[in-house]
């Protein structure tokens, strides 16, 4: 059986899926009535997009709903670990944000956790029982439809070691390095470096796990643009595009991410549902 908790993101598909209520009281705290019998039923898989401590809070009494119903074996799947990028402290008095998550979830006691191209390697080494889907055949899908050569661009040094195997699942294609910096005073980017003398017009891949606001890539884009790219295209495992689309539609010819965050619809944007994904 499958409780979907959120009802637009179904990525295990439509059948065998638990009906419920829920709604939020006056007071803001969730709720959630199970209305499916689950006589017989020993395993569970809940899936859901955690946007906010009301979407953990809903997992959490969700869960609790479940094992009083004596659901035995609950997996979860969670395609977009949040706070995933909070996963250092870099000046004190800041919180360890993803390992907050990953206790809660944790003390949920899932007999799995599925996780979709986690931002680093801590996540899965904070998370019990953690399984991990990689970014191979989402971006194998997306060279399939670009149908040219391109170069598989990583945007920093934190994204290298993801992206060379994804080369290596790809047969090998060419890597471009680049870095930025961020300004300490005023949390800018700046400082954007493409390790290549001259792209001889080859169309590039920006391959990253995450897209907020943008500013990284555009940053990059203009610095690809001044060593002779041919068309840009961006791929983001999870958008959350905070700032929308108008900004990256001036450099890129296409935009491709998936459902694990939200649901998003634009011009020059494409999302691949993740049920696509992992057929």
């Amino acid at each position: 059986m499958i409780l979907n908790l959120d009802p637009s993101f179904q990525p295990l598909g439509k059948e065998n899926n638990i009906k419920f209520e829920s709604f939020r009281f006056s007071g803001g705290e969730p709720h959630i009535k199970i209305l499916s019998d689950l006589n017989a039923i020993d395993e569970v898989t809940v899936t859901t997009r955690i946007r906010s401590f009301n979407d953990m809070g809903l997992l959490l009494i969700a869960v609790d709903a479940l094992r009083r119903m004596d659901a035995k074996t609950i997996h979860l799947f969670l395609p977009y670990m949040p706070a995933a990028r909070q996963d250092r402290v870099m000046i004190p008095g800041e919180s360890l944000t993803v390992k907050v998550y990953a206790d809660l979830i944790n003390g949920l006691h899932f007999e799995s956790v599925i996780v979709f191209d986690p931002h680093s390697e801590v996540t899965p080494a904070l998370l019990n029982n953690c399984k991990v889907i990689s970014n191979h055949t989402f971006i194998k899908s997306i060279i399939n439809e670009i149908n040219s050569e391109v170069n598989l661009i990583s945007p920093d040094g934190g994204a290298l070691k993801k992206i060379y195997k994804v080369s290596e699942f790809l047969g090998g294609l060419p890597v471009v390095e680049c870095s930025k910096m961020r300004n300490v005073k005023n949390g800018k980017l700046e400082g954007f470096k493409v390790y290549e003398d001259d792209l001889a017009g080859k169309d590039c891949l920006i391959v990253d796990d995450i897209c907020d606001g943008g500013g990284t890539f555009i940053g990059l884009a203009e610095e690809l643009k001044k060593k002779n790219a041919g068309k840009l295209y961006l791929a983001a495992s999870h958008g959350i595009f905070s700032k929308g689309f108008e900004g990256l539609n001036k450099y890129f010819t296409k935009i491709y991410t998936t459902d694990s965050f939200k649901s998003v619809d634009g011009e020059g944007i494409v999302q691949i549902k993740l049920k696509e994904l992992m057929k």
